[in-house]
């Protein structure tokens, strides 16, 4: 009988349905606030997560899905996303466009962790990254796009 591996699940209908609606409303609000959508490899060479964030911590040295390619290069499953978009803003020097520059992802990660109610080995995540805008005022922004995003979607005692 064939079986996904531990951890790993599928969205069947009619979920599936109710992901799209939570992926719409969120590509909704961030084009709202002027986020561009960046779509990224969801494997990368592993020294952009050991690079960014850091050799020492637990998802590095425990959860990190990581082998070795043909040419024994080292390759990871992304443990999260804010990393391979900033390697993607540095290799193609979005930074030499005048900023601030805003970009969000939506897409599956991936962390070896122990599987429980509501905690898979291959995850969604949705992010917002700003580059070129420091201060306190984007992260009230922020905050507030995320106010806006859970009032969408109908959540409660906000």
């Amino acid at each position: 009988m064939y079986q996904n591996p531990k951890g790993l699940r599928d969205i069947l209908p009619p979920e599936t349905s109710l992901w799209q609606s939570v992926e719409t409303t969120a590509r909704q609000i961030l084009h709202l606030y002027n986020f561009k959508e960046i779509r990224t490899p969801v494997m990368e060479f592993t020294e952009v997560f050991t690079r960014s964030i850091g050799e020492d911590t637990d998802i590095v040295e425990k959860e990190m899905y990581t082998f070795s390619d043909r040419a024994g290069r080292s390759l990871t499953l992304r443990p999260e996303g804010t990393a391979s978009v900033v390697r993607a803003f540095v290799q193609h020097a979005l930074f030499q466009k005048a900023g601030p520059h805003r970009f969000y992802y939506i897409g599956p990660m991936f962390r070896y962790e122990r599987p429980q109610k509501g905690r898979y080995r291959q995850f969604h995540q949705i992010g917002a990254e700003v580059f070129g805008d420091p201060g306190p005022r984007i992260d009230a922004e922020v905050l507030d796009m995320l106010h806006l995003f859970f009032k969408r979607l109908g959540l409660q005692g906000l």
